[in-house]
């Protein structure tokens, strides 16, 4: 005869920290997407594109670092941009094995294009706050994420 089952303890999701961080990545992908409509970007396209034009020359797996995906990953993301002449892929003169990463004259225009929609992004999310509680939830947030980043799958370098 099986055991009688017990009733699973309830959790009040409200009360998690993983619930609202899971729903404000929601949130926030959502509102870039709506100020980004007409560019055809995504959040990681972006931070992609914006890294190599903060680092020209970056290598893949740099790139990756970074910005805090895997380097498979950052190679599909990498592949799409190409594609659309965004950003191209050159030889390292030190190791051929190596690619590094340079925006095309249309992949510097349209993250020139995307700054204003990725502001405005951040400025709605963040609006329900007060300037100080901004800042202080921007000092958060970099807290939990730097002391918890080993337990990411892909922990960023910088």
């Amino acid at each position: 005869m099986p055991a009688p089952r017990t009733r699973s303890r309830i959790v009040e999701l409200d009360d998690q920290p993983g619930h609202h961080i899971r729903r404000l990545h929601q949130i926030a992908v959502a509102v870039f997407l709506q100020e980004a409509e007409t560019l055809g970007l995504t959040p990681v396209q972006y931070a992609a594109l914006q890294a190599v034009a903060n680092t020209p020359g970056v290598d893949q797996r740099t790139l990756a670092g970074s910005i805090g995906l895997d380097t498979s990953t950052t190679g599909g993301v990498i592949d799409r941009l190409e594609v659309r002449g965004l950003l191209r892929r050159g030889a390292s003169p030190d190791d051929r094995r190596v690619r590094l990463l340079t925006l095309t004259d249309a992949g510097e225009t349209l993250l020139r294009d995307a700054i204003p929609a990725m502001l405005r992004a951040q400025s709605r999310i963040m609006e329900p706050l007060s300037a100080s509680e901004r800042k202080e939830f921007m000092r958060m947030l970099r807290v939990l994420v730097v002391a918890n980043n080993a337990l990411s799958r892909a922990p960023s370098e910088a």
